[in-house]
Order: structure tokens, then C-alpha cells, then sequence
């Protein structure tokens, strides 16, 4: 599977690149490239580092430490039932969108 598109880097290059040694996303990167373009697969890369024992990055780490890491998926609250509108007592006027000049 591939793990950047934009380098064509696959899965296996990576493992191969931290059985080598590569302990960080930037090692990976000196290797193959993959995380230097879009940045799109870095999040997967750190995924990899920490399956194969590397420490994750610090930002990772930080963000787990204040309680941002990633949530599990919450579902939606359920929509509130509208309320009844309220009587019209004269013509109601038309919203204009803003213009800025």
C-alpha cells in the first residue's frame, strides 16, 4: 500500500527505512522524500514509527499530554425539534446580503 502519493513511497519502504534505523518522520524523509510535498502521509509515517517501538514526535506526544490527540468519532447530536414560529404581525422584509466595497 502505498504510504505518499506524491513520491510513490509504498508501506514496506518505510518499515524498511526504520528497521534501518529512521526514528522520525524527517529520517524517513532524507531516505525516500515521503512527507515533504503535500505533507499528507506524515500523520500515517508517525503511525508506522510508533507500531515499529520509535518514540512518537514530540507535537504528538504534546498533543496527547493536553488531551487533543485524536477522539474517537462522536455521533451527531440529535437536531433539536423547531420551534413554532412566531405570528407575523406585518410584511416581512427581504435579507439583503451585505456588500463591501
Amino acid at each position: 500500500m502505498y504510504v505518499c502519493m506524491c513520491h510513490a513511497v509504498t508501506e514496506d519502504q518505510v518499515k524498511k527505512a526504520i528497521d534501518g534505523g529512521a526514528n522520525t518522520p524527517r529520517q524517513i524523509a532524507k531516505g525516500c522524500k515521503a512527507g515533504t510535498d503535500c505533507g499528507s502521509c506524515v500523520r500515517r509515517i508517525q503511525a508506522l514509527l510508533g507500531e515499529h517501538g520509535a518514540r512518537p514526535c514530540p507535537t504528538a506526544r504534546l498533543a496527547a499530554k493536553l488531551g487533543l490527540a485524536d477522539p474517537e468519532p462522536q455521533p451527531a447530536p440529535a437536531a433539536p425539534a423547531p420551534a413554532a414560529p412566531a405570528p407575523a404581525s406585518g410584511p416581512i422584509a427581504a435579507v439583503l446580503p451585505l456588500r463591501v466595497a
